[in-house]
């Protein structure tokens, strides 16, 4: 099978789901022996910073929940297959129980591209925060003080917060990892 004849769709899962789904993919087209068909199945993720007792982790978290890239050759059985894989809602078309809509060529190097930069930016931590909202110190000696944040310095990802301590206000420097927003 050529390459070209492969065209990229988006399969519907349950949220939160998607690892397993990949998974299950993965071992149903290998016992099928459908590798000559599909080339690869894909989960979008980001890297997302937190702190935890003092320490900063990193995890990744789909930037697409529910959503799986897979470029294949729907031929035969194949479309049967991946629509039967447990937690599979189906693809994404554009008719319910119509036949899946490939990608365009554009929407699939824009999404590739964004998770080789997402790769390749893993210390780059973008947090929209906004001058006024409340947030909650979850790291250092002022944990679990709540405050509103009063500036905003996004070159040294540092936040000014004002916290009400024994019923005085004051200005606190803290990292963006140091704070949540509170609901």
């Amino acid at each position: 099978m050529s390459e070209l004849d492969k065209k990229w769709y988006v399969v519907r899962a349950i949220s939160g789901k998607e690892r397993k789904v990949k998974e299950h993919l993965e071992l149903e087209i290998t016992r099928n022996k459908l590798n000559d068909y599909v080339a690869q199945v894909l989960i979008p993720t980001e890297k997302v910073f937190q702190i935890r007792n003092g320490k900063k982790i990193s995890k990744e978290k789909s930037y697409l929940p529910g959503y799986i890239l897979i470029e294949a050759l729907l031929v035969g059985e194949v479309q049967h297959v991946i629509k039967n894989v447990p937690n599979v809602l189906g693809f994404l078309g554009s008719e319910k129980g119509g036949n899946p809509v490939p990608m365009r060529a554009a929407e699939v190097n824009r999404i590739l591209g964004k998770v080789d930069e997402l790769l390749v930016s893993e210390e780059e931590m973008k947090i929209p925060y906004v001058i006024g909202e409340p947030v909650k110190v979850v790291d250092g000696p002022f944990n679990n003080f709540s405050g509103v944040i009063e500036e905003i310095n996004e070159e040294k990802k540092k936040l000014k917060v004002m916290v009400k301590i024994f019923g005085r206000k004051n200005l606190l420097e803290l990292n963006y990892l140091q704070v949540e927003k509170e609901i």
